[in-house]
């Protein structure tokens, strides 16, 4: 049974957890966190599992994953699996989405190195702002 003493008020779990107040609150409204109750003044309780699915999102909203991504993976836990086969084909998808933007950016760069390789004429014409990007 739980006891006053090992559940935590909203406001202790924000300052255990550095987060804001209202990210605590955020996550507890999208299902994300699982309060055990509430004060008799209305505080969500949290029990001290909190610490731990908190420092999860965190991990994996580093790692790029969507707070709806993270849901998926939370939800898996709390039905009494574990989730790493989902995870693995998420991450295997965000390295898939590295490399697709890493070559975009390769693209880019040489773009950007071609235009400024390239002289430029001194046009002072009204209408152009700059002929380098022109």
């Amino acid at each position: 049974m739980l006891t006053q003493e090992t559940l935590h008020q909203i406001g202790s779990v924000a300052k255990e957890s550095g987060l804001p107040i209202k990210t605590v609150r955020y996550y507890d409204e999208l299902g994300l966190l699982k309060t055990v109750g509430r004060t008799e003044g209305g505080y969500r309780l949290f029990d001290a599992s909190v610490f731990n699915r908190l420092s999860f999102i965190k991990r994996a909203q580093s790692l790029g994953l969507s707070l709806a991504e993270i849901k998926e993976f939370l939800d898996v836990h709390d039905q009494g699996d574990l989730p790493c086969d989902h995870v693995r084909i998420k991450l295997q998808d965000k390295i898939a989405d590295v490399d697709r933007q890493i070559h975009q950016l390769q693209i880019l760069k040489l773009e950007l190195q071609e235009i400024l390789s390239e002289r430029t004429i001194s046009n002072k014409s009204s209408l152009v702002i700059c002929p380098i990007i022109q």
